[in-house]
């Protein structure tokens, strides 16, 4: 059977996209999620995305990694999603979604998504590192060599090693540039390789930088392998609240394969 597929990219973050309203997509064969997701066997993407109808909200994000398996939030995804919903007619320039960590309210002007991502109270301080959840958990620690840096082979280590083990942690590696600015490079989970951005790791480093007082700004530039993304935040009590994670969000082409 053949099925009809969008790509999108957000700075560099690829996506298979999929209209799914009429349920005809099998969510249970990972094994083809992983076929459409590869590079040489199938279309390639970091990984594919859902658009389903939902009772109450303007639709709802099912989203699955390249290795098949449906993961935890993607935020370069989750705009991504926005400028397809757009194009499909089912939105026109706001929206409000469902996604596996609850609701996102998001944005949309030309090609640039401005997408709302959870609160985020608990960030754990450690002696070398920053853990914590934006949607999907991230480790994220400095790198002054990050542009020769073997990010693979680091980032698996510090991926399968204690304490993150069997369940696994993004990484994010960090270099400051200015007050303002942080050069990014990411290890994901579940593509388990570096991508060219993560939408909730610029998320994650931006928060963490500012809680460990490397900044004290609360609009924070991510230059990131594929391009740039901006985040911003308020603070209230601890808690980072009001976040938004804000770049591009590009069609590339459609097909079926």
């Amino acid at each position: 059977m053949q099925q009809t597929f969008y790509k999108y990219q957000g700075t560099g973050n690829d996506f298979v996209m999929i209209d799914n309203r009429q349920l005809t997509f099998d969510k249970n064969n990972t094994k083809h999620v992983a076929f459409l997701c590869d590079r040489r066997f199938g279309i390639g993407a970091d990984g594919l995305i859902l658009l389903e109808d939902h009772d109450t909200l303007d639709f709802k994000m099912v989203y699955y990694n390249s290795d098949g398996n449906e993961s935890t939030m993607c935020g370069n995804g989750g705009r991504c999603l926005v400028a397809f919903a757009r194009q499909l007619g089912v939105i026109e320039n706001k929206a409000v979604f469902e996604a596996i960590d609850g609701l996102h309210h998001a944005f949309i002007e030309g090609d640039i998504v401005k997408l709302q991502m959870l609160d985020v109270d608990v960030v754990e301080k450690h002696e070398n590192h920053v853990f914590l959840d934006t949607g999907s958990p991230h480790h994220v620690q400095f790198e002054e060599a990050i542009e020769t840096f073997d990010i693979k082979i680091e980032g698996a280590r510090i991926r399968y090693g204690a304490p993150y083990n069997d369940i696994g942690s993004n990484v994010n590696f960090v270099k400051k540039i200015t007050d303002d600015t942080f050069t990014v490079r990411t290890y994901e989970r579940g593509v388990e390789d570096e991508t060219l951005s993560c939408g909730t790791g610029a998320t994650a480093v931006a928060l963490a930088m500012h809680a460990i007082k490397e900044t004290n700004d609360n609009l924070i530039n991510l230059n990131v392998q594929g391009g740039e993304l901006k985040v911003s935040f308020d603070v209230e009590n601890g808690v980072y609240k009001n976040v938004w994670l804000i770049g591009p969000a590009k069609f590339v082409y459609q097909g079926t394969i």
